[in-house]
Parts: structure tokens; sequence; C-alpha cells
């Protein structure tokens, strides 16, 4: 779990484990995120600097919805299963996978996760990066983070998934990503 110098929890629904992948597989599941026809982000028609591609579902932020995607490829799978037995969730439970590349200069802004989805577990490889988080109060923010080492694992749910923005500044060095989502009662409900 990510913790501060004194034990506690960063974030009330954050969890942080190291070492989910080993050293051989990471360099497999970089080449394969590579191959799967990552294309640039597209928000509101704007092209974004990281390379993405989703599975099972997806949000289409120029048209603003929510629907299927093609289905998790065999080679996602075993990660699958054991980033949901990290969360404390069924591998089934976890619908969504969105494949990411940061290339130099590219980051992630402050941003909640889309309501249709509910925890959020995400897999970092290639470079360590800082996931930071922010919430609004009274006058400013309240901030925490936590370093992501290469081959490591976190889990959003509770008050880190649904309480706090979170977001990765520009990388000056390429690295990759897996995020593996559930739906939310709502998703459940747009699902059908």
């Amino acid at each position: 779990m990510g913790v501060d110098l004194f034990g506690a929890p960063v974030l009330p629904g954050l969890a942080y484990g190291e070492g989910i992948v080993g050293v051989a597989e990471q360099a497999d599941l970089i080449a394969a995120i590579d191959a799967a026809g990552l294309a640039p982000f597209r928000f509101q028609g704007w092209l974004g600097k990281r390379l993405t591609a989703s599975f099972g579902w997806s949000y289409d932020f120029d048209r603003g919805r929510f629907g299927a995607a093609d289905p998790l490829p065999s080679w996602l799978l075993p990660l699958r299963a054991r980033a949901a037995a990290f969360a404390g969730l069924a591998p089934d439970d976890l619908v969504q996978a969105l494949l990411i590349r940061y290339d130099p200069g590219a980051g992630i802004g402050w941003h909640r996760d889309r309501p249709q989805f509910e925890h959020v577990v995400g897999i970092s490889l290639g470079e360590g990066a800082t996931l930071r988080f922010r919430r609004r109060r009274p006058g400013g923010f309240d901030r925490a983070s936590i370093d992501l080492a290469p081959r490591s694992v976190y889990h959003l749910s509770g008050e880190a998934r649904h309480g706090w923005e979170h977001g990765i500044a520009e990388m000056a060095v390429t690295r990759w990503s897996i995020t593996f989502r559930s739906l939310s009662e709502a998703g459940r409900r747009v699902a059908g």
C-alpha cells in the first residue's frame, strides 16, 4: 500500500505494490502495447501526446459517449488476473483495459476517471513516474503523491477514486501503462 513515513496510507482507498511483473515480462508487455494499434488520445478535437488503445469498453471524448470496444486481448488476461487479486476483485470484474504509451513530453492532466467506471487498477511499465493527487478545498488544494516504480501496481477505490483528482506530469522519457477498470453501477446500466 502507498504509505507515508509513519506507515499510514497516503490516501484512503489507495493501495500500492511493486514487482507485479518480472523484468522479462515487462519487456514482452511493452512490445505487445506498442503492437496494439495505439493512436493519439483525442479530446474534443484535440490530439494528445500520449498514445492509447482501449479494450472491453471505451469512452469517446470527442462524442461524449461510452460504449463497447474490442475484447481484451488474450495476452492481457494473466496480468488482469494478478491485478484483480491485488485489488481484491474477481478477474471478470475488470472489464476494461486502457493501454498508454507516454512518449517524452506526454503526461496526463488532472482528472477523475469517467463515472461509468469504478475500480481503477494501474500497472506502470518502463520508467517510474509520480502519481499526483489533489482535492479542492476553500482557498486552494490538498495535495498528495506517490512514486510509481517500474513494474508496480496501484488500486484506486473509495475516497482516492472519487474524492481526489489524479494526474502524471509530462514525462522526460518513454513510459507505458496498463489500466484495468471495473464498471460502476452507472456503467452497468449503460452496458445493459
